[in-house]
Formats: structure tokens, sequence, C-alpha cells
């Protein structure tokens, strides 16, 4: 590690003021900074000092998001290679040489197996994304002579997992160019932001090529494998159309969204992050009790024509993406409401609006990419509400 810091060091006279590459510093400064603790330290009695910085708070949503990474590449592989197995087809393309390159096979009761296949088709989604994305971040960070925003490290990493696996390379580059570009980059960058980067990116793939983001074909790894999700078994024929139990669902052993299918492994990642304090507990709270709430009230009212309404909570929670944007999405603490009331308030909604979508428009079974969307448009509407109410309140303790 001396030897790395003695080179950072060496290397970096190139990139200070007056130096050979003083224009390319973000680069330096994000390659320095990933590595080490910023030598740079804020002196005097006015400055409070904490460990946690920028940095450090994304890297540990990273750490949150690793069981859901890992899933991701095993339930990938495992997908494929059940469907295989069961409809009799074989591999085909790249990554099915590779596999039989280095002598594995698609046996989807072998862990090895599922996960290397299932890495064959995350990887290069992930490598896509950081490629294209993080070059819009240092473009933005050297016309603007600002380090290069620790955010990106974060929306990189949520992006690819709310993909399928099936997805067109270069549609997950235009997707996460205008995630980063149109999301984040036109308010400011990182810190002022009004919407999620990683979801607005997500939502223009949606909008933009919705055959290749939402169609039966993308969710499971096999050219010309046709398989619905769980959403979409349940929105086509009710609750006894679906073909998978509770407890595969919340494992996380269905199709669907490389890395959303896991309630189990979410919940792991919340546990990190409400135990480090980077998560707020009160919108996953509040947007779970929204969601129970929601679902409990169509399921009383009831419908002949939609079997929709009567998806119970407990399924509503293992099902799609809830878990995921409970955990990882509406907790952004830059979209997200910033008083302890408001984020109440928006993940109350976030569970509403999302039932209501899910539900009422079973066209498309899906809501909660769009919920809290809408919800990081109210945010500072709802804290503006909230921070008025509170003068009011003290204003009258001296009337």
């Amino acid at each position: 590690m001396s030897a790395l810091r003695s080179f950072l060091d060496k290397q970096g006279e190139m990139f200070h003021k007056g130096g050979k590459l003083e224009k390319l510093y973000p680069l330096y400064e994000a390659l320095d900074t990933f590595a080490y603790t910023p030598g740079i330290k804020a002196t005097g009695n006015t400055h409070v000092r904490d460990s946690i910085d920028l940095k450090r708070t994304m890297i540990s949503v990273v750490f949150a998001l690793t069981p859901a990474i890992l899933f991701c590449l095993y339930n990938t592989g495992y997908q494929a290679n059940a469907a295989m197995a069961a409809n009799g087809m074989e591999a085909i393309g790249w990554r099915a040489d590779i596999i039989r390159m280095i002598g594995l096979g698609f046996d989807p009761g072998n862990f090895i197996h599922n996960f290397v296949y299932g890495a064959l088709w995350f990887f290069p989604v992930f490598l896509v994304t950081q490629i294209a994305g993080g070059t819009c971040e240092v473009i933005f960070s050297i016309i603007r002579k600002h380090e290069v925003n620790e955010g990106f490290l974060v929306t990189g990493m949520l992006y690819p997992l709310t993909l399928p696996p099936t997805i067109p390379l270069w549609q997950v580059a235009v997707g996460i160019i205008f995630g980063v570009v149109i999301g984040k980059e036109i308010f400011g960058g990182t810190g002022k932001n009004i919407f999620n980067p990683a979801l607005t990116g997500r939502a223009f793939l949606f909008f933009a090529y919705p055959a290749q983001i939402s169609g039966d074909a993308v969710w499971t790894a096999v050219d010309g494998y046709t398989g619905a999700t769980m959403l979409g078994q349940a929105a086509a024929g009710g609750m006894d159309a679906i073909t998978y139990s509770w407890n595969d669902a919340f494992i996380g052993l269905v199709p669907g969204s490389m890395g959303e299918t896991s309630t189990l492994m979410c919940l792991l990642g919340a546990g990190f992050l409400i135990m480090t304090g980077i998560g707020n507990w009160r919108i996953m709270l509040s947007m779970l009790l929204g969601m129970v709430g929601m679902s409990f009230f169509l399921n009383t009212i009831g419908s002949e024509t939609n079997p929709m309404f009567a998806v119970t909570p407990e399924w509503h929670l293992v099902m799609g993406s809830f878990a995921f944007a409970c955990v990882f999405m509406a907790t952004d603490p830059v979209s997200a409401s910033m008083t302890n009331t408001g984020r109440l308030v928006y993940g109350a909604l976030i569970g509403v609006l999302g039932v209501l979508i899910r539900v009422v428009n079973p066209a498309y079974p899906e809501g909660w990419m769009l919920a809290i969307l809408f919800m990081n448009s109210m945010a500072p509407l709802i804290d503006y509400f909230v921070v008025e109410r509170n003068i009011k309140r003290r204003m009258a303790r001296y009337v």
C-alpha cells in the first residue's frame, strides 16, 4: 500500500494546478480518494469532524447491495439453466462458448454453473453502465472543474440491477447516459438532483424501448424462450395463475429484473443500512405500511374484471421490485424528503401510489418506479409544508 501511495503522490504533480494534465485532475482525485482517505482535512474549532464522508456513505450502500448482487449472479444463471433443462433447449452464443471452453455446463442444480453463467450476463451490462455513465461524470467534472461526483458509485450499481438480462447493451448505454445527464447533471450534479438517476434511466428505457424492458421474452436469458413474471401471471389470470410459491418468491428464485427478485437479500441490505444509519427506516416502514393499507383496501373493494385487486399484501411484498425499491430506491437521501415527518408522508404515499399503479392498471403491473419518481418531484413540497407547520406551531407558543 505504501508503494501505491508513493506512486499516486508522484503522479499527482502532473494533475495539480500548473501540471501538464491539470484539466484531468478529477480523474486523479477520483482514484486517489477511492483508495485513500483525503489528505486535506478541516482545521479549527468551528468544524464538525466525522469519519463518514460522501464517498464512505456511497461505499456503504454498495456493501448493502452486495447480497442482492451475488444472488443476481446465481439466479440469472439458474433461471436460464432451469428453462433450458425443462424445455430441452441448448445454450448458444459467446457466453455458452465460454462456459464450454472452461469446462463447465448448464446444470440448474449446480451452484457454480448457475453463478458463472449468470455472471456472464450481468457483468457486460454492469461494465457498459460504468463506462458510459462514468464517462459522462468525468466530462461534466472536467467542464465544471470539480471533483468526480461520488453519487455515480451507487447509481452505477443500482441501474444494472433493475434491468432484464437480455437487454441490448447499446440500450444500457443510452439509458444510463440519459439518467446521469438528464436526471442529475442538468440540475447541478450529486446533491442537487430532484430525481433518482438510476430510476430516471430505467424509466427512459421503459417508455422508449418497452419490448426490450418489459416483454415476456426478456426475463430469462435463453434465446427464443418466453416466460412471464409473477406479476404478469397475476395480471393475466389472478393468484391462481401464479406458478411459483411464496417461499420461492421471497428467496428470489423467480424470473425478473436481475437484482430485484430476492426480498430476502433486500432485507439483509436494509438491516445494514439501518444499522449504519445510512438508510432511513422511516421511509422503509411508511412505504411498507402504505403498501399494506392500500392492498387491504383494494382487497376489500374487489373487482370482477381485474384479478390484481385480489393480490394480498404478503404477495405484493415478494412480487416484482417492491423490496428493492423500498430499501435502495425510495431511501435515496438526495431525492427523498429531508424532514422526519416528511419522510413518513413521502414513504406512505409511495406505498399507496405503487399499489394503485400496479393494481388499477393491469397493463402495467409494476408501479414502484413511477411512484418513486412522482414522489421525488413532490418531496420538496412535502418538506416545505412540514417546515411551515413547525414554524407556525412554534410561533403560536409566543402569541
